[in-house]
């Protein structure tokens, strides 16, 4: 097929042969990059799977996608894209592939809006059985004036911010002082609403899921394990350190790995919960769940991700491969189930 991969780039002007370009450096290891970017790994893979593809990079002009989707008229779109000027603009892209009526890979613009935003998003949960933690929103300007409702400790996170932006040790808050002073802190850095939640004490998990509808596959799950002589149980969260850091992780004893064991009873609560989340929030073809596992067996959904890390080497690759599919098999069972989708709808 004629595949084009879309995707957001901090390099404005570039071509597609200037990306093919770079893909080729990255690939060869001959720029010194921390990981090869997503969307180039997705064409080498998609090119090994014998598709033509085209490299769409999107600076700060949409018509770029317009252009060359009208142009060359691909049959698929990959949307690699995860912001466009801001990250909570990303579903600019599905919305816009779907205007002129290009089919695409991932969910639909209303999939990213909501679950994006932390509070809709658990609404729409809580209203379809699912577990989630009590929670309060304060929007820009607004203050802390008293204590919540909620007991100690919350936890204080930007309302629409993903890849644990936001999300330091100082979140998790234990009186109203603190709490008043980190969401004053999310509202100056981040200029945007801060949600205050309660903290879940318990084992992170992530369910990686692939396929939309009846198919829908939940992946092997993958946890964060903490070690409990260095973490105490309120410091065990994913934070943008924990996340990004390497040598944080290593001087934490934090660790990313296929999940420990856990109860038939457990696992087929989670996989339920990934199943129906993914149907209420309109998540199409790979999303992830993340979840808290407590000491008595209660699953409680932390966020939906509609758009996961697919980047081969990391959670959501490893978890299908342990499955067998190597990352070729990988992004071509995501292109498979997206154009199974359009053929069905």
């Amino acid at each position: 097929m004629r595949i084009a991969v879309v995707f957001d780039t901090p390099y404005t002007g570039w071509t597609a042969e200037r990306h093919r370009k770079q893909m080729q450096d990255e690939m060869a290891g001959t720029v010194d990059v921390p990981d090869v970017e997503v969307e180039y790994q997705v064409t080498a893979a998609l090119e090994a799977n014998g598709h033509e593809t085209l490299m769409i990079g999107v600076y700060d002009d949409l018509r770029v996608v317009l252009d060359a989707c009208l142009e060359w008229k691909p049959d698929l779109v990959v949307n690699c894209a995860e912001a466009f000027r801001d990250p909570r603009n990303d579903y600019v892209f599905p919305a816009l592939l779907d205007s002129i009526g290009v089919r695409y890979t991932g969910s639909p613009a209303q999939g990213l809006l909501v679950s994006r935003d932390k509070a809709m998003s658990k609404k729409v949960l809580a209203y379809h059985g699912i577990r989630v933690p009590g929670f309060t929103t304060f929007r820009l300007g607004e203050t802390v004036s008293e204590a919540p409702t909620m007991p100690f400790p919350l936890i204080v996170k930007p309302l629409s911010s993903d890849a644990s932006v936001g999300i330091a040790q100082a979140s998790v808050v234990n009186d109203v002082a603190s709490l008043a002073e980190r969401v004053g802190f999310v509202h100056q850095r981040y200029q945007q609403p801060a949600i205050v939640e309660e903290f879940v004490a318990g084992r992170e998990l992530y369910g990686g899921v692939l396929g939309t509808g009846p198919g829908l596959q939940v992946l092997p799950l993958t946890e964060l394990v903490f070690d409990k002589e260095m973490n105490a149980p309120e410091e065990r969260i994913a934070t943008s350190s924990t996340k990004w850091d390497e040598p944080y992780r290593l001087r934490r004893r934090i660790r990313y790995q296929f999940a420990r064991p856990v109860s038939a009873a457990a696992r087929e609560q989670i996989e339920w919960i990934c199943r129906t989340a993914c149907r209420a929030l309109w998540l199409c073809d790979y999303a992830r769940i993340d979840v808290r596992l407590t000491d008595n067996d209660e699953v409680w959904v932390l966020e939906a991700n509609a758009n996961p890390y697919i980047s081969e080497g990391h959670e959501f690759a490893n978890s299908a491969e342990k499955i067998g599919l190597d990352y070729h098999q990988l992004i071509e069972r995501i292109v498979t189930d997206a154009m199974a989708r359009y053929a069905n709808a």
